[in-house]
């Protein structure tokens, strides 16, 4: 390990990915299963996540940013790839080039991928998105019918090929949210739009993890799961990590950089928001908001230290954080884990989101670069003995 890594560390599990990767298609087994990596795997690392999906029987990768997919075509995957979030000017080209599947909500965007599948010579994968209420990306209803036919001269010029007509859920983590029908309602309406232009799509998908673990209507020929495959439930509504069959992916932990004693009456941290109750034991937890820990988990994000739980003393600075041991012993160097699968007690990445308020794909999704990525595979520890850091593991 590094000097880097002595400091902190997130520990990725790919033995994780892979099992959480065969629950998922065990859940939709007549549908195909993309493993989302966007946002660089949602903080787990998207090229080692990609490849263990892939040896999981995951049969398409998704990400949002055209450099993501990119990125993966040049780490050597060769799979099918489809990339949605793009801007007037998107390197088209090059998507069809290196056979991406691109996203086309809207005429501007058709243009610019029939523009560029003429200059490559070659016909563009397109898949193209209707809004049924997420009210986001998407060609409106009102617009799909000259979308989806203007797609088709298109593809009978030789310029395309449709591969997929899809969209997003905005209230699948709320099971029975009466948008949940009225979008699925409305996906099946522009599906037959689609036929009677005369497309034949590959896929149709609508379902993301949420979607996945609880609508079975709603799997269509493929499934986008995203959160799921990191081990991390998408709502308590739709039930816990361990509910659904799925085990956290990384393990964050850090080396304490300081314990000492201090009085009763001292102030901790910025604003001094924490003030000891009395005579009592502080552990630094070398970790800030500049490495991802949310500032809003402030007073409240627990930390296994010392065998227990404890919670976060006082403010979360850029670069650290304090803990109060109370009475109980620890010296410098020792470990504080942040979050992990629960197996040793630790928190969870979910504990952490109810802390700070907020989901636990951002807690994850935010642990930033200077954390070192150290890519283990519990299957080879559960057959060694040791927790065992794979070949160039430390990204």
């Amino acid at each position: 390990m590094n000097e880097t890594a002595k400091r902190a560390r997130a520990a990725i599990d790919l033995a994780a990915v892979r099992s959480n990767v065969r629950a998922l298609r065990g859940r939709a087994p007549r549908a195909e299963l993309m493993a989302v990596v966007k946002s660089d795997g949602y903080g787990h690392g998207a090229v080692r996540c990609a490849r263990a999906a892939r040896e999981a029987g995951a049969g398409w990768l998704g990400t949002a940013l055209p450099e993501e997919a990119f990125a993966l075509r040049a780490a050597g995957d060769t799979g099918r790839l489809m990339c949605w979030l793009w801007t007037p000017g998107g390197p088209w080209g090059r998507a069809i080039e290196e056979d991406v599947d691109v996203s086309v909500s809207g005429l501007w965007a058709l243009g610019e991928v029939v523009d560029a599948a003429r200059g490559c010579g070659r016909p563009a994968r397109v898949q193209l998105k209707v809004d049924t209420g997420l009210g986001r990306n998407g060609c409106q209803p009102a617009d799909w019918a000259e979308l989806t036919s203007a797609a088709r001269v298109a593809e009978a010029a030789g310029l395309l090929k449709v591969t997929g007509v899809w969209s997003h859920f905005a209230c699948a983590d709320e099971p029975g949210h009466p948008s949940v029908a009225a979008q699925l309602a409305e996906f099946h309406r522009a599906l037959a739009v689609a036929e009677e232009a005369g497309l034949r799509p590959e896929v149709r998908h609508i379902a993301n993890t949420p979607a996945l673990l609880t609508l079975p209507e709603a799997h269509f020929d493929l499934v986008r799961a995203g959160i799921g495959i990191y081990g991390i439930s998408p709502a308590p509504e739709v039930g816990t990590s361990q509910d659904l069959g799925l085990r956290p992916v990384m393990t964050l932990e850090a080396s304490l950089a300081s314990v000492k004693r201090v009085p009763g009456g001292h102030g901790v941290s910025y604003g001094h928001l924490y003030t000891t109750p009395g005579e009592t034991t502080l552990a630094l937890v070398p970790l800030g908001y500049a490495d991802g820990i949310p500032r809003h988990a402030s007073g409240s994000g627990p930390v296994l230290v010392a065998g227990k739980w404890r919670t976060v003393a006082g403010r979360v600075a850029m670069d650290q954080f304090v803990v109060d041991l109370g009475g109980d012993p620890a010296a410098a160097g020792e470990m504080a884990v942040l979050f992990g699968p629960g197996d040793r007690g630790e928190p969870t990445a979910e504990d952490w989101a109810v802390a700070a308020g907020t989901i636990g794909y951002e807690i994850v999704t935010r642990i930033g670069s200077r954390v070192p990525r150290v890519y283990v595979d519990s299957e080879v520890r559960d057959r060694t003995g040791e927790d065992t850091a794979l070949t160039g593991g430390v990204a």
